[in-house]
C-alpha cells in the first residue's frame, strides 16, 4: 500500500469519526467568516453598513449551486466541436419562432424606438430575448445573493464571483428590492440574464419610470439589451451576416486568419480572414438567398459543419452578438432566429 493510500484511509476514518453536525457547523463557521471579509471589502466600496446587516447573515452555503457548477462541460480545447446542425434544429423551433414574432409584434411600438435611438434592431433584441428566457417564460428562481456568496466561497473562481457578490450587495444598497433577485444558479437575472455587474453598467430604464426594472418590466429589458450592445460597438444599418454558398474549389489555405486571437480562441480561430462582400464574391462565395451585404461591408467566413454545408460570412455586428456569450453556435442561432421573426 503506498503512503499516499495510507494517507487517504487515514483522513477517511478521522473525517467518518467527526459527527455530522460538528462537520456541518463547522462549514457554516468558515462560510459566514468568509462573508465577514466580504463585508471590509463591501464597506470599502462603499456599501452602507445597514445594507450589510440586512442582508449577509441571511446567506447560507446552497451545495446544489456547486453541483451544478462543477457538472458543466469542461470546453477542452482538444475536445471536438460538434456540428451545429442538430443545436439549430433544437434551438431554432417553430414554437421559438412563433413566440418571438408574438413578442416582437407585441412589443413593437417600443423596439421601434429603441432601434431609431440606438440602431439595435428588434428581431436581434427578441432573438436575445428569446435565447435567454423564452420570452421572459423562465428567468430562474435561484436567490442570487446566496448563489454569489456560495460560488465565491467555494473559490474555483472567486475573482469573478466575488466581484458579481460585490456587485449584487451594491445593487441592494441603491434600492433594488432583494426580494426581486432571482435567476440562475450562476448569478445571472432577469429577462435578460444580465450579471449584477453588467446591470451596474448598463441595464436601462426603458419604461420611464426611473427604475430599470428588467425583472418585471419587457421595456427595461429591450432597452437595455440594446443598451448592451450599443456598449459593444454595434454598428446601425449593418446585418449580422448571410448564409451563403462556397465553391468547391476555394483554397481555404490562403483565406486562413493570420491573427492570433486574444479572447475566445476557440471561437475566433474558425474564422477566415476579412474580406469585403466583392472580395468574397470574387471568390465565388456568394449569397445563399436573397439576402446580400453591400460591396464594402468586411466579413469573415465561418464553415460551422465543414467545408460542403451550409457556411457564413458574418459581420462585426456579429462579434458584438458574441459579447453577450462567445459561443459560435450561440451567435448564429441568435443572427438566424431573428432573420425567421423578421420574416
Amino acid at each position: 500500500m503506498t503512503a499516499i493510500a495510507c494517507s487517504v484511509i487515514a483522513i477517511s476514518t478521522i473525517s467518518a469519526a467527526i459527527p455530522m453536525e460538528n462537520a456541518q457547523a463547522q462549514s457554516s463557521s468558515s462560510f459566514e467568516s468568509y462573508l465577514q471579509q466580504v463585508r471590509q471589502k463591501a464597506l470599502q466600496d462603499g456599501v452602507r453598513a445597514e445594507t450589510l446587516d440586512q442582508v449577509l447573515p441571511g446567506l447560507t452555503y446552497n451545495p446544489r449551486v456547486i453541483e451544478l457548477d462543477q457538472s458543466q462541460p469542461g470546453g477542452s480545447p482538444s475536445s471536438a466541436i460538434p456540428p451545429f446542425a442538430p443545436y439549430q434544429k433544437r434551438h431554432i423551433t417553430s414554437e421559438r419562432i412563433a413566440n418571438g414574432k408574438a413578442a416582437y409584434s407585441r412589443l413593437m411600438a417600443k423596439l421601434i424606438d429603441v432601434e431609431r435611438e440606438t440602431g439595435v434592431p428588434g428581431p436581434i433584441i427578441m432573438a436575445i430575448y428569446g435565447k435567454e428566457t423564452n420570452y421572459g417564460s423562465y428567468t430562474g428562481n435561484f436567490d442570487i445573493p446566496r448563489s454569489l456568496a456560495t460560488l465565491a466561497y467555494e473559490g474555483r473562481r472567486r475573482a469573478l464571483f466575488e466581484g458579481e457578490l460585490l456587485a449584487v450587495l451594491k445593487l441592494i444598497d441603491q434600492g433594488v428590492p432583494q426580494s426581486a433577485l432571482k435567476g440562475s444558479w450562476a448569478g445571472a437575472m432577469g429577462k435578460p440574464q444580465f450579471l449584477p455587474s453588467v446591470y451596474l453598467r448598463l441595464a436601462k430604464d426603458g419604461s420611464g419610470d426611473g427604475y430599470a426594472d428588467i425583472w418585471g418590466s419587457e421595456y427595461d429589458a429591450v432597452a437595455s439589451i440594446a443598451n448592451y450592445f450599443v456598449n459593444s460597438g454595434w454598428r446601425r444599418g449593418e446585418p449580422w451576416g448571410i448564409p451563403v454558398n462556397v465553391p468547391s474549389g476555394l483554397d481555404r489555405a490562403t483565406i486562413a486568419s493570420q491573427i492570433t486571437p486574444t479572447r475566445c480562441p476557440r471561437v475566433f480561430n474558425r474564422h477566415s480572414q476579412w474580406k469585403s462582400m466583392a472580395e468574397w464574391r470574387t471568390l465565388g462565395v456568394l449569397p445563399a438567398t436573397g439576402k446580400s451585404l453591400d460591396a464594402n461591408v468586411m466579413a469573415t467566413l465561418l464553415e460551422p459543419d465543414g467545408a460542403g454545408n451550409r457556411a457564413y460570412l458574418l459581420t462585426g455586428n456579429y462579434r458584438v452578438i458574441l459579447d453577450y456569450n462567445c459561443s459560435n453556435f450561440y451567435g448564429l442561432a441568435v443572427g438566424l432566429l431573428a432573420d425567421e421573426i423578421r420574416s
